[in-house]
């Protein structure tokens, strides 16, 4: 896919590019988006996963469903599986979307892993879902009623296999939009958000609600710390202030902005980091290091790169070579 294509694909829906799906997901237009996951958990050091029995279809397929108004696709993910199985995720590496059609409709429907712990207790709600069973991987492909269904199972296996299933997300958030600069006659680091752009914040926040990260990172200037901080004060987070991402000190000192990032993926640890538009060629340079050049060339490429309130989320695995295992591009919703 060349990288006019995928800016373009970027910026034409609201829903996301992702570096897992095909030219055919990716470029697609599609009349129904569902979402969903395949929860996975290891036992005695073998892989299993979780398979639902949907009554009103009478087949064993993966906790998915299709988006309620105004919502993101990751967080339909996290709320179906919730919803049908009674079980709380947060999403791992994103699996291969799916597309088919539904009477006469194009219908497609993007995945994720989602790790669990064994403890965990499983509560159908009898509607949609009406039983639960663990089983290997194997047994999942052999019990799957539909073919498409096996094609994020085989992803998940290939991750399990090379050992990058268990990521970290690094989230790279572009603050939500601010106050026109023509506007703004004080100084620039005092520059808030404009009232589209705090709307965009509440929805940043329900965005990495799907993640859950652990850690919280900004730019000092106000725009930037005021995207953020409706997730920090959800979670009576503290958030990091890295003055070496603000604008004015990028632009001066690259190479500090590109340690300063670097520095904060050498944490390996699940964390959101907000930055400036002007800012962000810096730090994609840093993700496309710490990727593979075939990944790399999935990242956006052409300015604006991101839309405000949009993210890029990067899988991490401590150890692998290279690192970023996938990337996502989130964009915000349009009220």
């Amino acid at each position: 896919m060349s990288e006019s294509q995928l800016h373009e694909a970027a910026l034409r829906v609201r829903e996301i590019v992702r570096s897992v799906d095909a030219e055919e997901i990716t470029l697609g237009d599609f009349d129904i988006i569902a979402a969903g996951a395949i929860p996975w958990r290891i036992i005695d050091n073998k892989l299993q996963v979780l398979l639902i029995h949907r009554p009103k279809y009478d087949d064993w397929s993966w906790p998915k469903g299709k988006l309620d108004p105004g919502e993101s696709i990751a967080e339909c993910a996290v709320r179906e599986v919730r919803e049908e199985v009674g079980l709380r995720i947060t999403l791992g590496i994103p699996l291969s979307a799916t597309a088919y059609s539904v009477k006469q409709k194009s219908k497609v429907v993007y995945y994720w892993a989602a790790k669990t712990d064994h403890r965990t207790q499983i509560d159908p709600d009898g509607a949609e879902c009406d039983t639960t069973q663990w089983v290997s991987a194997k047994k999942a492909g052999q019990l799957l009623t539909n073919p498409t269904d096996a094609q994020p199972l085989a992803d998940l296996i290939k991750a399990h296999k090379n050992g990058t299933l268990d990521a970290v997300p690094v989230l790279i958030v572009r603050h939500a939009k601010a106050k026109p600069r023509g506007n703004w006659t004080r100084a620039e680091g005092e520059r808030p958000l404009a009232a589209t752009g705090r709307r965009q914040a509440q929805a940043v926040s329900r965005m990495l609600e799907a993640w859950q990260p652990a850690h919280i990172a900004s730019s000092p200037w106000l725009r930037c710390v005021q995207t953020l901080a409706p997730y920090a004060n959800l979670h009576a987070m503290k958030m990091k202030n890295v003055r070496a991402i603000t604008e004015h000190s990028a632009m001066r000192h690259p190479e500090r902005a590109r340690r300063a990032v670097q520095k904060l993926f050498d944490k390996y640890r699940s964390q959101a980091i907000c930055t400036h538009r002007p800012v962000l060629p810096l730090v994609l340079e840093v993700l496309a290091k710490n990727s593979s050049p075939k990944l790399a060339d999935c990242l956006p490429k052409v300015d604006p790169y991101l839309e405000p309130g949009s993210l890029i989320v990067a899988q991490q695995v401590q150890g692998a070579k290279p690192r970023i295992v996938s990337f996502e591009v989130h964009a915000p919703f349009h009220d």
